[in-house]
């Protein structure tokens, strides 16, 4: 077991924001311990022009300010994605703004883009080892003052020449208006400032009806994006949850996600017809979990709830059992199975 996933049970007794804090110090630190599995050649991926050697990657929101991106990478993430950095510092909404939904295997978070800004950011992304992480940066906008028709080229040029892809975050729910740039006029009108030397995905909310992103989509394709991350966290409230943080305000991520952001997955993947790449994101607890994104169309998949529930022991799990899952199917790679099951 790694030295990191020892400290979760008392991780878990604390307040899930300082437990979160905690754990991003003691990884820039050196205390998280390192995979020592072998890699299984089934799991090795081409993207961003890098290989892979795994499809399972960790998503934005758990490194914001990229501080422990060589610890995390480490652990055995096949890539890793750093931030929402947005350009000035911001200290997010006020606390509590994260709450553990244990009951439900879920998140609910308001934590509103809490960074330190861009120029801590390139700061640390300079510190990577390059060699060893494949890195994704994910950028967003400010609350007050933002201009996202000139925030986000620059912040993509700014960040490109030290990250393999970007992110254009436009799908927080914590962020007032945010959602807003979803629409295909205004989508379109911020990539069109965009011009970035490496692949730039769009995250996107999994609560966008057919017609919206079926209009995402179509802008995506036109302005040469290179692909989607479906999904981020949902606004809606399953009548299953039993938490009593059910009500709290904020975006739903974990267990409840799965279905919906892969289901939409699904639908995006068919709508593009080949001409995007798509990572999945939302609910990953198990190799099934994983393996049903990469049927639905994912390339990759990333992480996030299921880790900070389960720690560094579930990234060796989770790829011994995706390695075998693929090859009870005759797969003989991930990339057979992409869109397989769509």
């Amino acid at each position: 077991m790694l030295p990191s996933s020892l400290l979760m049970p008392a991780l878990r007794r604390l307040d899930p924001e300082t437990a979160h804090n905690l754990s991003i110090r003691a990884l820039s630190l050196g205390l998280g311990g390192e995979d020592a599995s072998p890699a299984d050649p089934v799991l090795e991926t081409r993207a961003f022009g890098r290989t892979l050697a795994n499809p399972i990657g960790l998503a934005a929101g758990f490194d914001k300010n990229a501080a422990a991106v060589n610890a995390l990478a480490r652990l055995g993430f096949g890539f890793v994605e750093a931030g929402t950095v947005t350009p000035r510092p911001q200290p997010g909404n006020p606390r509590p703004r994260l709450f553990r939904l244990t009951e439900d295997r879920a998140v609910i978070n308001r934590m509103g883009f809490n960074n330190e800004g861009l120029e801590v950011f390139l700061r640390n992304l300079r510190q990577a080892d390059r060699r060893r992480v494949v890195l994704g940066a994910n950028v967003g906008i400010n609350k007050e003052g933002a201009d996202p028709e000139r925030d986000y080229p620059a912040l993509v040029q700014a960040v490109s020449p030290h990250a393999d892809y970007i992110t254009i975050n436009i799908s927080s729910p914590n962020t007032p208006g945010l959602r807003d740039l979803q629409s295909g006029q205004r989508l379109a009108a911020i990539l069109s400032g965009i011009q970035a030397a490496k692949p730039v995905f769009v995250k996107i909310a999994p609560d966008l009806d057919e017609e919206a992103l079926e209009a995402v989509i179509s802008v995506a394709v036109q302005h040469g994006v290179t692909g989607l991350i479906v999904s981020n966290t949902t606004i809606a409230r399953p009548a299953s949850l039993q938490s009593r943080f059910k009500g709290e305000t904020g975006g739903l991520s974990g267990a409840p996600l799965f279905a919906p952001s892969t289901a939409m997955l699904a639908k995006a993947y068919k709508l593009a017809g080949g001409r995007l790449m798509f990572i999945g994101a939302g609910g990953i607890f198990t190799p099934e979990d994983a393996l049903a994104k990469i049927l639905a169309g994912a390339s990759l998949v990333q992480l996030y709830t299921g880790f900070a529930y389960q720690g560094p022991a579930l990234l060796p799990r989770l790829k011994a059992g995706l390695a075998a899952l693929l090859r009870a199917r005759g797969f003989a790679s991930v990339a057979e199975a992409v869109g397989a099951g769509a």
